[in-house]
Order: C-alpha cells, then sequence, then structure tokens
C-alpha cells in the first residue's frame, strides 16, 4: 500500500493505516503524507517507512512507484484527504495500472464521479470506498436475512445519524479538521449531509439491498457565518415502493456519534445502533423481541466471514473498516496470482456507491433549495 494523506498530525489517515493492518496482509511501503515535507518525513519513520520512499506530491508518488519492477511498487493507492483531493490522485493512480482504496465520499461533484467510473471501468482497475458501518458483521447479518426474506417486505426505513460537535463554530481554531470540513470549496456541496447523511443513505440501501429513487431534504446551516448544513432531515422513497425518513446533524449538543437505523417489513423488523454494534435486535409480531449477538454459531456466513473474535468480545469501528481492507486486499490478491475471487471477498463498497452518494448529495441540496421531491435517476 502506498498511501495519499494519512500524516502523523491527521485524524481518519490513522484510522485507515490500524485497519489496513489489522490481518497482516497490508504492507505500507511508501506515502505522501503530508504537504509539509517535515510532517511527511517523520510520519514515514513513525510508520517504518524507507525514506527515499517519502514523496512530496502524489504525482511524484505514482509516477516513481510505477517504474519500480512489480514486486517492488506499491500495489495500490489509499486515498485519505479531504475530498478536494480525491479526484486527481484516483485518476492518475487508476491511468497509471494501481487500484484505489479512498475515503468517502468518493470526490467533489457528481461530475468527477461520473469520470472517475468511467475511467475504472476503462482501466479495469478495482476500487474501494470505506463506507465503514458496512463492515460491522451485525449489519451484514441484517442484511443477510433481509435479502432471505426473514421480515418479507420491506416497507419503512428509519436512518438517523447524530452528532454535536459542530454546535459551536469550532471550524475557528486552528488545526481543526472542521475547517476544510465546512469549505465547500474543499468539502463540496454538501456539509452535514456529505460527510454523515452519505453514510446513513448507504447503510439503508446496503441493509436492505433496495436503492432510494426520490427524496425531498430540508437542510439548514444552523450557526451565523457557516456556509454549508449543519442539519437536516431528508424524506425517502425505495424502488419497491418503501419509504423512509433519514436525518443527520451535527449540532445536537452532546451527542457522539450515534447511527442508528430501524427497518420494518411485512413480518417483523430490525434494529442496530453504532453505539452498540455486536447486538443486532430482530423483531417480531407475536412474540418478544430477539436479541442477536455477533461472534456466535448462528450468525449467517457473510457475518461469520467477517468476526474476528467469539461472542462476548467485542469488535467495533476499526475492526470494521478493516473488514473493507481485508476484503479490498483478498481480491486484489487474487487477481495478481490469477486465483480465483470469492464472492464474499467483493463485499466492499465501489465505485457504484460512490457514484450514489454523490448524487444524494447533490440531490438533498437541491431538494432543499427548490423546497421540493427530486426523482432521482440512476446515472
Amino acid at each position: 500500500m502506498g498511501m495519499y494523506g494519512g500524516g502523523r498530525d491527521g485524524f481518519i489517515g490513522a484510522i485507515h493505516r490500524r485497519a489496513a493492518l489489522m490481518d497482516s496482509s497490508i504492507e505500507l511501503v511508501c506515502g505522501c503524507f503530508s504537504y509539509d515535507a517535515e510532517i511527511s518525513r517523520m510520519s514515514a519513520a513513525d510508520y517504518f517507512v524507507a525514506q527515499e520512499r517519502v514523496y512530496a506530491t502524489y504525482e511524484e508518488m505514482i509516477s516513481c512507484e510505477a517504474k519500480l519492477p512489480e514486486g517492488e511498487r506499491m500495489d495500490f493507492i489509499a486515498i485519505v484527504t479531504p475530498n478536494h483531493l480525491h479526484f486527481g490522485p484516483a485518476k492518475m493512480a487508476l491511468e497509471a495500472g494501481f487500484d484505489v482504496i479512498m475515503d468517502k465520499p468518493i470526490t467533489r461533484s457528481l461530475e468527477e464521479a461520473l469520470e472517475l467510473r468511467e475511467i475504472l471501468y476503462r482501466t479495469g482497475r478495482t476500487l474501494a470506498l470505506t463506507h465503514t458501518y458496512t463492515g460491522y458483521p451485525a449489519v451484514k447479518e441484517m442484511r443477510e436475512q433481509i435479502a432471505g426474506g426473514a421480515i418479507g417486505k420491506v416497507r419503512k426505513i428509519f436512518v438517523n445519524y447524530i452528532q454535536g460537535w459542530l454546535h459551536e463554530r469550532v471550524e475557528l481554531i486552528d488545526g481543526s479538521n472542521a475547517g476544510w470540513r465546512t469549505d465547500p470549496s474543499r468539502s463540496g456541496k454538501g456539509g452535514a449531509m456529505g460527510d454523515i447523511g452519505i453514510h446513513a443513505l448507504n447503510l439503508a440501501e446496503y441493509a436492505t439491498g433496495l436503492k432510494c429513487v426520490e427524496l425531498c431534504a430540508d437542510l439548514k446551516a444552523t450557526l451565523a457565518g457557516r456556509v454549508l448544513d449543519d442539519d437536516g432531515a431528508a424524506l425517502l422513497r425505495f424502488d419497491n415502493g418503501a419509504t423512509g425518513i433519514l436525518t443527520a446533524t451535527q449540532i445536537a449538543t452532546g451527542e457522539e456519534n450515534d447511527l442508528s437505523i430501524r427497518i420494518y417489513g411485512e413480518r417483523g423488523g430490525f434494529k442496530w445502533r453504532q453505539e452498540e454494534p455486536n447486538t443486532l435486535i430482530k423483531l417480531h409480531p407475536d412474540r418478544p423481541a430477539e436479541y442477536i449477538r455477533t461472534g456466535n454459531g448462528y450468525m449467517g456466513f457473510r457475518a461469520k466471514c467477517n468476526t474476528r473474535t467469539p461472542g462476548g468480545h467485542p469488535e467495533g469501528f476499526i475492526e470494521a473498516f478493516a473488514n473493507i481492507y481485508r476484503n479490498f486486499a483478498a481480491t486484489l490478491s487474487a487477481r495478481i496470482y490469477g486465483e480465483t475471487v470469492k464472492p464474499e471477498w467483493l463485499d466492499f463498497p465501489g465505485i457504484e456507491e460512490g457514484v450514489r452518494g454523490m448524487q444524494f448529495i447533490e440531490s438533498t441540496v437541491e431538494s432543499s433549495a427548490q423546497g421540493k421531491w427530486i426523482n432521482w435517476i440512476e446515472k
């Protein structure tokens, strides 16, 4: 793995790095870890990366690595930068013959996402997107049971992502990563919807297997001086006729990271919360709720494939992140060595989820501005 971003002074880069290294299937061999050369150099020392493979720019990294012998050069690049720095390195890496894993949202605009999809298909490479919450075993169990008809046809979906860290103008504090997240030139059109609302939609679509086809949103920048939305909600309509409500807010004072989903079908329902990730609650119309605990023998195949510890030994955010890296790495390794890619290894978000995420962000912004429903025609 080569890494663009992720220096010692960053947050999400450390998560990516720990997730990538968790299963000993990936080695970090090079990087451009920061625009600050000294921070990049010190970060490389922290990560045991040779100084001669620390690069000043992503262009230099991709160009120099491409000249190295196969087996020595990086196999893929992890892009862990603010949104406006996603498209350029992803495009160059794919066209240079490298695979890509990157943080969400995939790009800063829908136009960039569509162009990146065209490049990906043309080059035949592999791209993964770290929509982390699809990596939890309990979420995979919920998806598998719903796909198997456990609750019948899905009728109603509630998905909420509630944070409080932007209840004040923390973006004005030097060094805060709220600075770029609240800046449309770096973040794109969406604030809270682009940062966490996109996760909520991805979780709803992944768990149910459905696709949103229409939405009506109301977004607001609550604090004076803030440009992008920090609070919002959207009514959703799905392709099977189900309806849903999505809430994404970052001004719920006192809240930490409360992502939750409730799904109701003809014969039952499911509830899951990221703050209690090892418990999936299954609802029945004629008997008490059933508590499904990850790590136990009764879990389904996909959940077992993405579980590392026995029941009662909690797995959390970094492990869910690591499941995406592990499945991505297994897929790349099989392709490199001419082996068959197992279907369970392909269980990671990719370009289509990236494009849908950008459609969601831009549709919510358009809907809120115009005060009307937006038909979501799949690109």
